[in-house]
């Protein structure tokens, strides 16, 4: 009988973010992933883990920097996922930071089902957002309808050019988390820094754009009204930001901002060594705050982490310590089990 192939073990993954040119994107999000380069086009958004075709995130640390992430789930998803499974072939979650320097178009993304019957295939869009910086002077999210507005009521403000006024809206701070279910009409306003943890998908459905004129073509962008009223949920009323659940012990505190059917999403704040991940479950790490050194260790390792730094922990790895040396926040992303 042949010996068992020997597979060399797994650890905690960085990736290379993919920037995304928006015209209605900024200039942080290089500076803030720690990378020099200088845009020279407005940046929107930064993909920092992805199964999305066309934008397939690449390893950059240890001995698998270089290798494309589906690659290596073709082969390891059982060690990397453990107990959750693919969705339709792809890595459940996206994950990615939006730099609005202008507002967002208000738009609707399809759920699973509305997705499929459009796009075969495709998943539908259920997200949520941590908001890390926001302008006090302009900042505003627009998240779900005022209670009353119906379809013909929103109907009619898209033909007035005035849908926004339709939406619920509110002034968020740093620390907000806003969950959005698929089928909720939204758009983010101007001068915001948040992070996003969605589904696997980039099924946009534009209903209004702000009456603005894309520099590069002298034509506004493209609006999808009737595939977006087909799947916005106008029984959904206003979205808040949530109220979490909330632990606190000695020198550390931890909220559960977002338990749904896609993922999981908690905060950890702490002073002193503190646990992260799970055994046989793969999570996803995200340092918001550190003023000091910090790490992550596993198994006799360790990788220092900074402000921005995005890690999976691999279901072969399990549970990791995050070591610091002065207050650190971090946000960890969960898979459901099937």
């Amino acid at each position: 009988m042949a010996a068992p192939i020997s597979r060399p073990p797994l650890y905690p993954l960085r990736f290379e973010p993919i920037f995304k040119n928006n015209l209605w994107g900024g200039q942080r999000l290089p500076a803030f992933l720690n990378r020099t380069q200088t845009p020279e086009s407005p940046i929107g958004e930064a993909w920092v883990l992805s199964d999305v075709d066309g934008s397939l995130s690449r390893i950059s640390n240890g001995p698998l920097a270089g290798a494309i992430f589906r690659d290596l789930l073709t082969t390891e998803s059982d060690r990397i996922l453990g107990t959750a499974r693919l969705s339709n072939g792809r890595f459940p979650l996206l994950l990615k930071f939006i730099d609005a320097r202008q507002e967002l178009s208000v738009q609707v993304h399809p759920n699973d089902e509305q997705a499929a019957a459009r796009h075969p295939s495709a998943l539908g869009k259920t997200e949520a957002w941590v908001i890390l910086e926001a302008n006090p002077a302009t900042r505003r999210i627009y998240a779900g309808f005022q209670p009353g507005i119906t379809a013909a009521h929103f109907h009619a403000a898209l033909a007035a050019k005035s849908a926004p006024t339709t939406l619920h809206s509110f002034t968020p701070r740093p620390g907000d988390c806003v969950f959005l279910d698929a089928g909720t009409v939204h758009a983010i306003g101007a001068d915001i820094l948040l992070f996003e943890v969605q589904q696997t998908s980039d099924i946009t459905y534009r209903l209004y754009d702000w009456d603005r004129v894309d520099a590069n073509t002298g034509l506004p962008r493209e609006l999808h009204i009737a595939d977006g009223l087909a799947v916005a949920n106008f029984a959904s009323g206003p979205c808040r930001p949530v109220e979490p659940s909330i632990i606190e012990e000695p020198g550390l505190r931890r909220e559960r901002l977002v338990d749904c059917r896609y993922f999981t999403l908690d905060r950890i704040s702490g002073n002193q060594r503190f646990a992260v991940g799970a055994p046989g479950q793969c999570r996803m790490v995200l340092v918001l705050e550190a003023s000091g050194p910090c790490a992550l260790e596993w198994n006799e390792n360790a990788e220092s982490l900074g402000i921005g730094d995005v890690l999976l922990i691999p279901a072969e790895v399990g549970q990791c310590i995050i070591a610091p040396t002065t207050t650190t926040t971090v946000l960890e992303c969960g898979l459901p089990p099937p």
